[in-house]
């Protein structure tokens, strides 16, 4: 796959996510009663618990702005030229990625260990992350800085 479709990958990946952080922020801002979770889900239970705050800020607030740099760094480069083959581009996307999918695991790990719930908003977004971490890592071959 080439650098352009994986960028087209990442930035689709990172629309997703941005709708789905999105409808995570609203509720944690309590414009939803409860989210649609299915049978034997725990997303209002994660959602609630002291974990969804981070620095003093929800979760999901973190995950909405992950998503818009990640997906802005995107679309940068696949519509204007001139960032095409910028290095700051790749280690953008790369660095982003990298920390998206460690904070990922944290709150995996807080949600199994600490939560005993399991959300799956937050798998969805969790699977995302990771895919968009395996399409940028190739970034780090062949860019100039």
């Amino acid at each position: 796959m080439n650098t352009l479709n994986r960028r087209r990958g990442i930035a689709l990946l990172a629309l997703i996510g941005l709708f789905l952080a999105t409808y995570l922020y609203l509720y944690s801002q309590g414009v939803y009663g409860s989210l649609a979770c299915g049978a034997g889900g725990g997303c209002d239970l994660v959602q609630g618990s002291q974990w969804a705050v981070f620095l003093g800020f929800p979760v999901a607030g973190w995950g909405l702005g992950w998503y818009l740099a990640v997906l802005t760094i995107s679309l940068l480069a696949i519509l204007q030229p001139r960032f095409a083959e910028a290095g700051w581009v790749s280690k953008s996307l790369v660095f982003l990625a990298l920390g998206g999918v460690g904070f990922t695991i944290y709150l995996t790990a807080l949600e199994i260990f600490v939560i005993h719930a399991i959300c799956r908003w937050c798998v969805g977004s969790a699977v995302l992350a990771v895919l968009i971490a395996v399409l940028s890592l190739p970034e780090l071959r062949k860019r100039p800085s």
